[in-house]
């Protein structure tokens, strides 16, 4: 009989592998991702609408949504169709680009500051102050009509009450945005009538006070002008401008481009023919050249339901009116919940032939018709601010279902939480938000990134000057100090070559940090299964960084490199994979950002071989010098403390004395290193001051005692020293005998002046012999 292989049993698991789980808003609880068609996955993510600076509520949505999109490719190797839209025509573009034009054109037509401008700017500006803001005036402070400049200057000072501004900003959100604008605009029109008074009536007068008011003229030129703009290119070029403003700070943010961008410009015939579709099922009607979709008719169809998101806010008025638009007409629909599918176009805004006459696309049917156009009719991921649940977004799935016969157009709508700015809620459209420009003067991609990954990406985020200080700084510097010192180990260790002494070196402790290190990959991977928890991801790399520094620090044992570098490997990968990573992927670590000057050069390749001869000589240098214990030697020791603490740390070098004498060589920024230096060369510096005024005081004190003692204890009794009259007469010692009138003293007084005197004779010994001692050192 031939030879057999032994029966084999398949293994028994004995732990399942954790299943992703997402919060999904069309449930509002953590469902299990299933894709459509295998590993293939299909994502929507809506765009910006580029007509301004973005902002840190962009900063956190699509950094946001860039980290969970790495998340599912990067790490759950997800096939990940990644698209992304930008909204380049709509209400907000056509107003502002109207209103840069108008404004501009009045700036380019005047040439001198005049009665009529002035006049112009006053008028636009009493129009401001009754249609906005009066809105947050309470009844009995609102001006009559042709009183407001005179009540203004009353209104400024109601303003300073917060509790006055805060009752505006109940009755209208914009109030304060509204009060400011025209609190600019009285101040430029009293300035420039100022000026026309004593003949300063030079254009930069005249364009100073345009500049100031355009806020408050842009509004009435409009009014007056608005209909007159008809040139497309002032509407595309304002929002091409924009979204190359836009790419560049998601650039600069580290967030990846899409894998496919579309524009809405660019799909106006397949939108028309998307509208024509929605009517034909039913679902849409025309009313003098606009198209709205019938939300009742649709809600009452079998397997449809309209606001799936957010079924509550249905009859929500404000949030309808926000979302149709500041130029839309609503008079005709049949349902105040009605929306426009596709817009009548008005003079003054651009317009594409359409079977209902010329007109533009509505807000909500761009992204239906895109995203059909390249994920087809269904899509496993949808993704937006939670600010666009509603309408926005259950307005694209109804009309979107409504086109395609179907019931579910998404199957996961993920949505990113508010961002609020020490505690007050960003908002462009009431102008206190903080550009990713400004953010990024004064905090890194890296860090915006960090303080975004320690929140939850659907909850609220508190951005605040505690948060970037505190917490986010203490995890990089946390991790930049991990990286730095297992690199130094590395390269010490690869430079001294293997240990060949036969010691086993994989004893209890390094048992211990591996079952650290495979318990802190499985809990990373139910992190990130339990819907993208990335804070809880985060404090499992940084505790095990911390077990890991711990071994490290451990005297006494045999350091394992390679598990060490293993650690360090696996942390740096999986923060590289959340996008924090920094130059060369291959090194150990998350990186560095590197200056352009640096280009790719690979400093540690280049210069440790050098740095490790240096410290080398530096070791033999300290050596000596303890050993030999001579004074002279001290200039040894302090020639190598110079050359640790002084001519490596421009160069980026620190080197960390050991117990065994040797030196760990590290590199790190040399601007981290100098502020180091110079902190600890502050704190020394107060140290030696406080020590030298002391010693100071102790001086003084000395001093102000000698001089007690300057007087000889025979002549302490006598005038000058004490009042004439008051002793009549003395011993030989200079002691009183009588008082004044003769009288002899009693023996208390004479016990008293004998202790005083056996005291001053003490005292004008010592300061004898301080003089002596001065007299010498002269």
């Amino acid at each position: 009989m031939a030879v057999q292989q032994p029966p084999w049993s398949l293994p028994t698991q004995k732990s399942q592998e954790p299943t992703l789980k997402i919060y999904n808003s069309l449930t509002r609880t953590k469902t299990e991702f299933v894709p459509i068609n295998g590993r293939h996955v299909k994502w929507y993510n809506c765009g910006p609408t580029v007509y301004d600076a973005s902002h840190m509520g962009h900063a956190r949505n699509y950094v946001t949504q860039d980290i969970l999109r790495r998340i599912m490719t990067d790490y759950f190797r997800y096939d990940v169709h990644f698209v992304m839209n930008i909204t380049d025509i709509d209400d907000k573009i056509i107003l502002r680009a109207r209103h840069n034009h108008l404004v501009s054109r009045l700036r380019e037509e005047t040439n001198s500051l005049t009665p009529a401008l002035i006049e112009q700017v006053r008028a636009a500006w009493t129009s401001y102050v009754q249609s906005k803001v009066s809105k947050g005036l309470p009844e009995l402070d609102r001006p009559p009509a042709g009183s407001e400049l005179d009540q203004w200057p009353k209104l400024v000072e109601r303003f300073q009450d917060k509790e006055w501004r805060q009752q505006g900003l109940q009755k209208d959100e914009k109030f304060e945005m509204h009060f400011n604008a025209a609190n600019v605009t009285y101040n430029a029109l009293v300035r420039a009538q100022e000026q026309l008074k004593s003949g300063q009536a030079i254009v930069e007068q005249a364009h100073a006070l345009i500049d100031l008011s355009k806020d408050v003229l842009a509004l009435a030129l409009d009014k007056q002008f608005g209909s007159t703009v008809s040139d497309h290119t002032i509407f595309r070029s304002l929002a091409a401008y924009w979204e190359g403003e836009f790419f560049k700070d998601m650039r600069r943010l580290r967030v990846r481009d899409p894998d496919t961008l579309t524009r809405v410009t660019e799909y106006v015939p397949e939108i028309v023919s998307f509208v024509e579709g929605i009517i034909k099922n039913g679902y849409g009607y025309e009313v003098d050249g606009s198209v709205y979709f019938d939300t009742r008719a649709f809600d009452k169809a079998d397997d449809h339901s309209y606001a799936k998101l957010e079924p509550w806010s249905k009859g929500n008025r404000e949030l309808l009116e926000e979302g149709e638009g500041a130029l839309s007409v609503t008079s005709g629909r049949r349902s105040a919940a009605d929306f426009a599918l596709w817009k009548a176009s008005k003079p003054g805004e651009p317009s594409w032939p359409s079977p209902w006459g010329p007109g533009r696309p509505g807000w909500h049917i761009e992204c239906s018709v895109m995203a059909s156009a390249i994920l087809g009719e269904n899509m496993d991921i949808h993704s937006g601010g939670i600010d666009l649940a509603f309408p926005h977004h259950d307005n694209e799935m109804a009309q979107s279902e409504a086109y395609h016969n179907c019931r579910a157009w998404v199957n996961y709508f993920i949505h990113t939480g508010h961002l609020h700015i020490e505690g007050l809620k960003m908002s462009k459209s009431l102008k206190n938000f903080i550009t990713i420009d400004e953010i990024l003067q004064k905090y890194t991609a890296r860090q915006l990134r960090l303080a975004f990954l320690t929140q939850l990406w659907n909850a609220k985020v508190d951005f605040s000057e505690s948060l970037m200080t505190g917490e986010v700084r203490g995890i990089e510097i946390a991790f930049n100090n991990f990286f730095t010192t297992v690199k130094a180990l590395v390269s010490q260790a690869e430079a001294e070559g293997p240990k060949l002494d036969g010691k086993n070196r994989f004893q209890q402790a390094e048992r211990e940090l591996t079952d650290s290190l495979h318990a802190s990959q499985a809990a990373f991977r139910a992190a990130l299964c339990d819907s993208f928890n990335t804070p809880e991801a985060i404090n499992i790399l940084r505790e095990l960084v911390s077990k890991t520094n711990v071994y490290i620090k451990t005297p006494g044992g045999n350091l394992e490199t390679g598990l060490v570098q293993r650690v360090a490997r696996w942390v740096g990968d999986m923060l590289r994979m959340f996008g924090l990573g920094e130059g060369e992927t291959q090194e150990i670590g998350w990186g560095q950002e590197r200056s352009a000057a640096e280009g790719s050069v690979n400093r540690e390749e280049i210069l440790m071989p050098y740095l490790r001869t240096l410290s080398s000589f530096r070791d033999g240098v300290r050596k000596l010098a303890i050993a030999k214990g001579d004074n002279a030697l001290k200039d040894i020791l302090a020639l190598s403390d110079k050359l640790r603490d002084v001519d490596l740390v421009p160069l980026g070098v620190a080197l960390d004395d050991q117990e065994d004498g040797k030196a760990l060589v590290k590199l790190v920024p040399p601007e981290e290193l100098i502020k180091a230096r110079e902190e600890k060369r502050a704190q020394a510096e107060a140290k030696a001051a406080r020590k030298a005024a002391a010693a100071e005081a102790e001086r003084q004190k000395r001093l102000a005692q000698l001089e007690k003692g300057r007087v000889p204890p025979q002549e302490m009794y006598k005038p000058p020293n004490v009042p004439d009259g008051t002793y009549g007469s003395w011993d030989e010692n200079g002691v009183p005998l009588t008082d004044g009138e003769g009288k002899e003293l009693s023996k208390s007084a004479s016990k008293k002046l004998q202790k005083e005197w056996t005291l001053q004779k003490k005292r004008h010994e010592d300061f004898l012999e301080w003089q002596k001692q001065q007299q010498g050192q002269q």
